[in-house]
């Protein structure tokens, strides 16, 4: 396992490496312009200063705050709310309709009505974020309680246990490997809209406020373009971090 988990490691690096390695041909050789996208070793340094820079390091900070906030937000809604509905064959039929309704809706969308709704672009954000994290996890709370083994909690009833209890030892732990993919998703999710939820919605910190600062005064593409890269760096760390909680705490089920 582990000699598969380095083998797919140097493979990702590998590809990384192609891909900077095409930007830079492609940037140096002239086929693209290199003041609209400069090389891929310009904008890497350009986002290695920028990690000792603590006025990009508030804006930084600003996003992740809004952003784990509205993941974790959306955690507390959709997890207990998977539970009841994926426990309940009535109310799960009756919300279908309204979950499928919904869920289809881009956050981006709703930004408007957010902004009238919340004024503050702090709340704003953090409200779109969660709105937009609330359906990955949702629909994987529901889909792993129905893979629960229906043999597993029929014993467990046999034995005298209340449908509380049947919940707590046999449907929850088994749903939980299928709850943390959905907030792998979410993490994702979640920061696009984030940075998207600043573009639009303004406010005085945040990447998308760095970004949009970086088109002024004739524009910068060079810090713009290291900017969108500190912001695919959150997402690898975070989805690096779940994918080894996931494999310490679900050992049984990864392969």
């Amino acid at each position: 396992m582990a000699a598969d988990r380095a083998r797919r490691m140097l493979l990702g690096a590998l590809g990384v490496l192609l891909v900077l390695g095409a930007l830079e041909t492609a940037s140096r050789t002239g086929l693209v312009d290199t003041e609209s996208v400069p090389p891929a070793t310009e904008i890497l340094a350009r986002a290695v200063e920028m990690a000792g820079d603590g006025e990009f390091g508030g804006h930084l900070g600003a996003t992740v705050g809004a952003w784990l906030t509205g993941v974790l937000l959306a955690v507390a809604f959709a997890v207990p709310a998977g539970l009841i509905l994926g426990s309940v064959p009535l109310l799960d039929r009756a919300s279908l309709i309204v979950v499928e309704l919904l869920r289809p809706i881009p956050s981006v969308a709703l930004i408007p009505l957010a902004i009238l709704v919340f004024a503050e672009p702090a709340r704003v954000e953090r409200s779109l974020v969660c709105y937009a994290c609330l359906w990955p996890i949702l629909l994987n709370t529901l889909y792993g309680l129905r893979e629960v083994d229906p043999l597993a909690k029929e014993t467990l009833r046999s034995f005298g246990f209340g449908p509380l209890s049947v919940l707590a030892r046999v449907s929850l732990p088994s749903a939980a490997p299928f709850v943390l993919t959905g907030v792998r998703i979410a993490l994702a999710v979640g920061l696009v809209v984030a940075v998207s939820a600043e573009l639009r919605a303004g406010g005085e910190s945040g990447l998308g406020i760095y970004l949009l600062a970086t088109q002024s005064g004739g524009g910068r593409p060079d810090l713009m373009l290291a900017g969108a890269l500190w912001a695919g760096v959150l997402g690898l760390v975070a989805n690096g971090l779940l994918v080894g909680v996931e494999r310490r705490a679900f050992r049984w089920r990864v392969r």
